[in-house]
């Protein structure tokens, strides 16, 4: 699911992949569902592609929104911390092994937003999609056996 949804630096909000053009891709905005161009210029991320650093690795931004989802039983952030002090605590207690000297104040406060917009938005699964062909083809390669 993440992997069609976007940060596009400059703009507020987040934005879903809904067409691709030669120098542009057309993304919508969750927020107001509003479709704008995103040009090669801009500075585009898949949350897909974000991981957060540990101390021992990286761990891929889905599971860290399913761990934040699990906390607030599937709901928003009702208050969103504000200072850096809450904002490293409430992290500690979904992903206690997060790496303190290179994870940030604000990208922990982007991440708690970006979660915030996603459930707003009705996206409430941010693991990746398994291809159901691929888990078919397994299970009759297993009875063909």
């Amino acid at each position: 699911m993440l992997k069609t949804i976007l940060s596009i630096s400059g703009r507020p909000g987040l934005f879903k992949l809904v067409s691709q053009g030669k120098n542009m891709l057309i993304v919508e905005s969750l927020a107001d569902k509003k479709r704008v161009p995103a040009y090669a210029k801009d500075k585009v991320i898949f949350l897909g592609d974000i991981a957060i650093y540990t101390t021992e690795t990286e761990v891929p931004l889905y599971e860290v929104l399913t761990s934040v989802k699990e906390k607030e039983q599937g709901r928003p952030i009702a208050q969103l911390p504000e200072d850096a002090t809450q904002l490293r605590a409430y992290l500690a207690e979904v992903l206690p092994e997060f790496d303190r000297d290179r994870v940030y104040p604000s990208d922990i406060k982007k991440l708690l937003t970006w979660y915030n917009i996603l459930i707003q938005a009705g996206f409430t699964e941010f693991a990746p999609e398994e291809k159901a062909e691929e888990g078919k083809t397994e299970e009759e390669n297993a009875t063909a056996e």
